[in-house]
C-alpha cells in the first residue's frame, strides 16, 4: 500500500512505552490523562470564548461581522492542522512536538489576553488553533499507543468526556469568569491546566529521535491541497449565513476554491508514492461507517450546543450563566455513564451500545420538538438529562470500533481523520442548522402573518386587550393602539422562531435515527477480553 510507508506516525514511541495487557503502570495512566487534558482545553478553548465574544468585541472596537472571525480564526487553524498532526510528530519526534506546541500554545492564549485590536487578535487565535489544534489527534495517539488493546476502552472513554464536557462546560465558565473578572480571564484560567499538561507530558514521555529526512520528501503539494481546502471550507460555513450564501461572491468564489483543493488533495492522497494521510482508510468498512456516525454526532453535539443557547437567549432573553446552567445537564449524566459504558462493552456487542446511544440522542431531540414560548429551563432539563445519557454511549464504541482494526503504523492516519471529520460534521452540522432555522423562521413566519388578519375575531380581540393594557399604563389612543400592533407582531415573531427551532430538532433527531442504519452494516468485533 503506498500509505503505509508514510504514515508511521508512531515509530518514534519506544516499544517499551506499550504495556501489557495485565498491567498498565501508574505513569502510564498519568500519560495517558496529560494527552487528555489537552484535547479538553483545545475544545474548551472555543466553547470559552464564544460566550464572551461581545465582551471581546467592544473592548476591541470590532463590529458583530469582524468579532464574528475571533471564533473563526481558531477553528480554521485548529481543522487545519488535526490532519498534519500525525506526520509532523514522525518528523519532530513526538515529545519534543507536543511539548513545543503546548509551550507556543500557552504563549499565544496569554497574547489573547493582552490583545490591543482586532488584527492582533486574530493573529493570536489562529496561533493559539495551529498549536492546541495537535492537542486533540496527539491524545487520540497516546491511547492506542501507550494502552494495550484491553484498556483502550478506558482512554475512549476519558477522551469521550473530553469531547463532550468542553462544550457544555465552556458557555458557563466563559460567562462566569467574564462577568466576574472580564474577559482576559477566560484566556489567563487556561494558563493553570495548561501548564499542568505540559509538566505531566515532560515527565512521563520519552525522549525520541526526530526524522527529519522526512522533510525533503514531504507530501507538500498535498498539505498546501488540504490547508487552502479545508480552511476555506471553514471559513465558508461560518461565514455563509452571515453573507446570504451563494447570494455573495465572496462565499461563491471561496466554495469553489475549497472544492477544487479538497478534490486535488484526494487526488494526490491516493495516487501519490508518499502521502502524508492514509485516506484508503475510509475505504475499511467499519472505519468508514464509524466516521459517519461520529459526523452525525458532530453535527447533534455541536448542533445542539449552538441551537439551545440560541433559544434561550433569543426566546427567554436568559445570560450567559443562565444558560450554562441548563446546559449543564448535558454534562453531569456522562460522569456516572463513561464508567457504566466501558464494563458493558466487557460483556456486550460495542454494535448495540452504539445503537443504544444513537437512538436516545435522537429520542432526546425529538423530546423538544415540541416546544412553546412556556418551555424555559424545567422544561429543557430532562432532555439534557437523556441527551447526557446518551452520549458515552456512542462516543466509546464509536472510536473503538472505528481503531480496533488499525495497526499501530496507521494510528496518526485514523486519530486525525477521526477527529476532523467529526470537526467537520460540527462545523457544517452548525452552518446547516443556521440556515434551517432562517428558512423555517420566514416560512412559520409567513404562515402565521396570513392566519393574523384584521377582520379575525381573535386577532381583534388580541389587540384590544393590548390597547387596553397600554392605555392603562397612560399611553394615548393612538400610541396605545400602534403598541399593540407591535406586541401582536413580536408575539409572532417569537412564535415562528419558536416552531423553527423545534424543526431543528426534528432535524437533529431524524439524522440520529437514519445514522443507526450505518451500523447495521458494521462488522462484529471480538468481545474485548476482561
Amino acid at each position: 500500500m503506498s500509505g503505509t510507508s508514510t504514515t508511521d506516525n508512531v515509530e518514534e514511541i519506544p516499544s517499551t512505552l506499550v504495556e501489557d495487557e495485565s498491567h498498565v503502570s501508574f505513569g502510564t495512566w498519568l500519560t495517558v490523562f496529560g494527552g487528555v487534558l489537552g484535547a479538553f482545553i483545545a475544545v474548551l478553548n472555543i466553547h470559552i470564548t464564544n460566550a464572551s465574544l461581545k465582551d471581546i468585541q467592544g473592548a476591541l472596537a470590532a463590529t458583530l461581522q469582524e468579532g464574528s472571525f475571533i471564533s473563526t480564526a481558531y477553528l480554521t487553524a485548529e481543522v487545519i492542522v488535526i490532519p498534519l498532526t500525525g506526520w509532523l510528530a514522525m518528523v519532530f519526534g513526538l515529545r519534543r512536538y507536543m511539548l513545543v506546541n503546548i509551550a507556543l500554545f500557552v504563549g499565544a492564549t496569554l497574547l489573547c489576553a493582552m490583545a490591543w485590536n482586532l488584527e492582533s487578535m486574530l493573529v493570536f487565535r489562529t496561533l493559539a488553533g495551529l498549536t492546541g489544534g495537535t492537542l486533540i489527534p496527539m491524545s487520540f495517539t497516546l491511547i492506542l499507543t501507550l494502552l494495550p488493546t484491553s484498556k483502550q476502552p478506558i482512554g475512549m472513554g476519558m477522551f469521550a468526556l473530553t469531547a463532550t464536557q468542553a462544550p457544555t462546560i465552556g458557555p458557563t465558565l466563559g460567562g462566569y469568569l467574564t462577568e466576574t473578572f472580564g474577559w482576559q480571564a477566560i484566556f489567563y484560567l487556561q494558563i493553570i491546566p495548561t501548564s499542568i499538561m505540559f509538566l505531566i507530558l515532560w515527565h512521563g514521555l520519552k525522549k525520541s529521535a526526530p526524522n527529519l529526512s522526512l522533510l525533503k520528501n514531504g507530501d507538500w503539494y498535498g498539505m498546501a491541497a488540504m490547508a487552502v481546502g479545508l480552511g476555506t471550507m471553514i471559513i465558508m460555513l461560518e461565514e455563509g449565513e452571515r453573507n446570504d450564501w451563494l447570494e455573495s461572491d465572496f462565499i461563491l468564489r471561496g466554495t469553489i476554491l475549497a472544492i477544487a483543493c479538497l478534490i486535488i488533495f484526494v487526488a494526490i492522497e491516493l495516487k501519490g508514492k508518499q502521502p502524508f494521510i492514509n485516506l484508503r482508510l475510509l475505504a475499511r468498512r467499519n472505519f468508514l461507517l464509524s466516521n459517519l456516525v461520529g459526523i452525525v454526532l458532530g453535527l447533534g453535539l455541536y448542533g445542539s450546543v449552538f441551537i439551545m443557547p440560541m433559544y434561550l437567549a433569543q426566546v427567554h432573553g436568559y445570560n450567559a450563566m443562565q444558560i450554562g446552567l441548563v446546559m449543564m445537564w448535558v454534562g453531569l449524566p456522562q460522569l456516572l455513564v463513561v464508567p457504566i459504558v466501558l464494563r458493558l462493552m466487557k460483556v456486550i456487542d460495542p454494535r448495540v451500545l452504539l445503537a443504544i446511544g444513537t437512538f436516545i440522542f435522537g429520542l432526546s431531540c425529538l423530546l423538544n420538538i415540541y416546544m412553546t414560548a412556556d418551555y424555559a429551563r424545567d422544561h429543557l432539563i430532562w432532555p439534557n438529562v437523556i441527551r447526557g445519557l446518551g452520549m458515552p454511549f456512542i462516543m466509546v464504541p464509536q472510536n473503538v470500533i472505528a481503531t480496533a482494526e488499525i495497526e499501530q503504523e496507521q494510528v496518526g492516519s485514523a486519530s486525525g481523520l477521526l477527529n476532523v471529520l467529526r470537526n467537520l460534521g460540527g462545523a457544517v452540522g452548525i452552518a446547516g442548522l443556521a440556515t434551517f432555522l432562517s428558512i423555517r423562521q420566514q416560512f412559520h413566519s409567513n404562515h402565521i402573518l396570513e392566519s393574523v388578519s384584521a377582520y379575525n375575531p381573535i386577532t381583534i380581540e388580541r389587540l384590544q386587550g393590548f390597547k387596553n393594557y397600554f392605555s392603562n399604563l397612560g399611553a394615548d389612543p393612538v400610541l396605545a393602539q400602534e403598541q399593540a400592533l407591535r406586541a401582536v407582531d413580536a408575539i409572532a415573531r417569537r412564535e415562528s422562531f419558536i416552531m423553527a427551532y423545534n424543526d431543528c430538532f426534528y432535524l437533529m433527531g431524524a439524522a440520529f435515527i437514519v445514522s443507526l442504519g450505518f451500523i447495521f452494516f458494521m462488522k462484529k468485533l471480538p468481545t474485548p477480553e476482561h
